[in-house]
């Protein structure tokens, strides 16, 4: 009797042993890199997300804040090894790896009105289907699209022309695209790395820069310049991404769980970036009470549209066809938001 029970009881073990360990293979930890801090636009994203999976299974999510792993190109590099298993980064530092993507950064193909903007990256075909294939040949599954708040400039004198910009040295990312678009807007750009900036305001190395409100109030950014101007040239827009292999060796489970969970932050990142703008904006009024405050006109966006299709051509002769396509669409699904 006693040998057997004996020998039961290491069946059972050996059986729970096994299943624990089938367990585990299948509960992983997924890490996610992105270029924000957890309570910035793509941190609340990281976060739902995180919520989402966790909720809905036994595997885990690991979130890497800005600089936990490097720049931006270490990041990239990581998540096209695998090593990571998803990232956020923007196009205005993912267009050297992937040129088609710029086209987020090209003035003037994406609304600012609140409802617009939820109607287009909702429904986007370019956004939606296109741009799929360019991410793959990248390594990557694209998994979202969607905007952190609308691009303000902030100067130190007001402008309303490009000729009023003449002169200026206008920060941006370190895009070849951002870079023609001040260009054509009249300004000299000045591609800068982010924690560049403050201390280039300050020492008058630059005399302004664009961001969303929510940024330029929470970083101070409004303290260091005296003009605030709405030009209505597009959103600050990011990306989130899955390495290829990845997501392709999952079950077929677990790729509707990740999809699921991207399609709940999505949405509720929509909502947020919104408030976040008006949020941002009202601060400053309540802390900057003499800030200047500018909105173009019509009329006065017009000249800088036209100035935009120099940034057209560039951001063609950069992506190619297949880009030109993409920006087209992008067009198609502008006015779709818009009627």
């Amino acid at each position: 009797m006693t040998s057997n029970f004996l020998k039961l009881l290491g069946g059972a073990a050996t059986t729970a042993v096994l299943l624990a360990g089938t367990i585990s293979a299948h509960a992983d930890n997924w890490k996610y890199a992105m270029e924000e801090g957890l309570t910035d636009p793509q941190g609340m994203y990281a976060t739902k997300f995180k919520e989402e999976i966790e909720k809905n299974s036994d595997h885990t999510i690991q979130i890497y804040p800005v600089g936990s792993l490097g720049e931006s190109a270490d990041a990239m590099e990581q998540a096209q090894a695998g090593l990571l298993q998803f990232i956020d980064q923007s196009p205005g530092f993912t267009g050297a790896l992937i040129p088609e993507a710029e086209a987020f950064l090209v003035p003037y193909i994406q609304p600012t009105d609140p409802k617009q903007v939820r109607k287009f990256f909702k429904e986007s075909i370019a956004i939606n289907e296109m741009f799929h294939e360019v991410y793959r040949e990248q390594g990557l599954e694209l998994l979202s699209v969607f905007p952190e708040g609308e691009q303000v400039v902030t100067t130190m004198k007001e402008f309303r022309t490009p000729a009023d910009l003449e002169g200026m040295k206008i920060r941006t990312m370190t895009s070849p695209l951002l870079l023609e678009t001040y260009k054509a807007f009249g300004a000299s750009p000045i591609a800068m790395a982010w924690g560049e900036l403050i201390g280039a305001l300050k020492t008058n190395m630059v005399d302004g820069q664009e961001n969303p409100t929510i940024w330029i109030e929470a970083y101070g950014l409004d303290n260091l310049t005296k003009v605030l101007t709405y030009t209505g040239h597009g959103q600050y827009t990011t990306a989130v991404m899955a390495n290829a292999d990845f997501y392709d060796g999952l079950s077929d489970e677990d790729k509707q769980l990740i999809q699921n969970a991207t399609k709940v932050a999505h949405d509720y990142i929509l909502d947020v970036a919104v408030e976040l703008d008006e949020t941002g904006l009202n601060k400053i009024k309540e802390t900057n009470p003499d800030y200047k405050i500018v909105r173009l006109t019509e009329e006065e966006r017009a000249t800088f549209k036209e100035r935009a299709k120099a940034v057209e051509e560039a951001f063609v002769s950069r992506a190619g066809e297949r880009g030109k396509k993409i920006l087209d669409q992008m067009k198609k699904d502008l006015a779709a938001s818009q009627e």
